[in-house]
């Protein structure tokens, strides 16, 4: 069993007791999510394909933790001009454990 979730404007593939790291939520830790944008759900058997959703599924989980990403490096450079600026970002996300299934 397994669903296509639309969270924040990215699709995440959901199996049941996943651990997904979404873009940041507004949830407390251990406060439980529902998600009702699923794209596509599959039980095994069938696939339904929604257009553009699939109506009445849904996808409950509970926030595990909010933390920030490894830090990547921004680094531009023009040659020969003595331009050269480095900078650094760490991105904020939501740890979600998928804890249930339904419609």
């Amino acid at each position: 069993m397994y669903a296509i979730l639309k969270i924040s404007g990215q699709q995440f593939k959901a199996t049941p007791n996943a651990i997904l790291r979404v873009p940041k939520m507004e949830a407390e830790v251990g406060g439980k999510v529902t998600f009702s944008d699923v794209l596509l759900w599959s039980d095994g058997d069938s696939t339904v394909i929604g257009a553009p959703l699939v109506e009445g599924k849904l996808v409950h989980g509970e926030v595990v933790k909010h933390s920030r990403a490894d830090k990547i490096i921004v680094f531009k450079k023009k040659r020969r001009k003595g331009y050269r600026r480095k900078n650094g970002h760490r991105q904020w996300y939501t740890e979600i454990r998928l804890t249930g299934f339904g419609s």
